[in-house]
């Protein structure tokens, strides 16, 4: 049975964002197995220091636990969740049951996506099902808060509450067609967005003067902790879209410890998100137990957490 009480006291991220605080969350991936206690011991450490930590949903269509029972399991340990939720591997009844499954666990937040491409995965011959995709997820989620299905039918037995977010990426190489789909998954119902990796701040500025200050929604930069030159190259020739600086690369190169220079870079990297945006989300693959450095190292202070009825 769903506890109401424990519900409203994991729904910080939510408060946080509509009181215009600054928005930290980070993201952890579910286990590949059966056994959940290295996923919560990673969360466990961010406890305090972030607003939610973000599930991942088969990211680079690489197989791992649900991104919603490792959500629930958080959730059961006391850490607010973000639930990514992905159209590649589910079509729209699919969807729609996990979303009021969802609900139904006290999990609230929802982070809609696309998906990344079943080829790009460890499944490579697994069929894409690509039903919907971002924004007519967001239009579902809409629907669904408003007590509706996706064909209008009444939910019999209530509507969801979920607080829904969406991607974007301010390094786009098309400025209007960034415009274009983030005026679109605001006008379909995201609350928040998530950023991709940033690595420039100036783009990343001018897409919150130009597009993003018009529509007030909180948008979160992603920040990725680059563990050494290695690292960074690896990131440049696999991840579409991101150019990592050759400055940045060097820095890495030269240093003698590389992760703590990449713990460095990283916290001046949300100072400067915390000059031009509502929030960061930090990716530390692996090393999300350093989390906390990088926030202290920013000037991040713990958040207040604090439990209303």
């Amino acid at each position: 049975m769903e506890d109401n009480h424990s519900c409203a006291a994991l729904n910080y991220f939510r408060k946080a964002a509509q009181a215009g605080e600054f928005l930290v969350t980070a993201e952890v991936a579910p286990p590949k197995g059966g056994n959940s206690t290295h996923m919560i011991e990673m969360a466990a450490t961010l406890k305090g220091r972030v607003h939610a930590v973000n599930i991942t949903d088969g990211s680079r269509a690489v197989l791992r636990m649900s991104s919603l029972v490792a959500s629930a399991i958080l959730l059961q340990n006391g850490i607010e969740p973000i639930c990514q939720m992905a159209c590649r591997d589910r079509n729209r009844i699919a969807l729609q049951a996990d979303l009021m499954g969802a609900h139904a666990l006290g999990i609230r937040n929802i982070l809609a996506l696309t998906g990344d491409p079943v080829k790009a995965g460890d499944h490579p011959d697994a069929k894409g099902v690509f039903d919907l995709e971002s924004v007519r997820l967001l239009q579902l989620i809409q629907k669904m808060n408003q007590g509706v299905d996706c064909n209008d039918k009444p939910l019999t037995d209530g509507a969801t509450d979920l607080f829904v977010g969406a991607a974007v990426d301010p390094q786009c190489g098309s400025w209007s067609g960034l415009q274009s789909r983030f005026e679109r998954k605001v006008a379909a119902g995201a609350q928040f967005f998530q950023s991709q990796l940033i690595t420039d701040f100036e783009r990343l500025e001018k897409f919150m003067d130009k597009i993003a200050s018009v529509h007030n929604k909180p948008i979160l930069a992603g920040i990725f902790l680059l563990k050494s030159a290695k690292n960074a190259q690896f990131i440049n020739r696999c991840v579409p879209g991101v150019n990592i600086p050759e400055h940045i690369i060097d820095r890495l190169a030269k240093a003698q410890d590389p992760l703590e220079e990449g713990v460095k870079i990283a916290a001046e990297q949300v100072q400067t998100a915390r000059q031009l945006c509502h929030g960061v989300h930090i990716m530390a693959v692996k090393r999300e137990d350093l989390i906390p450095k990088i926030l202290d190292l920013a000037g991040v202070a713990p958040i207040n957490l604090v439990v209303t009825k």
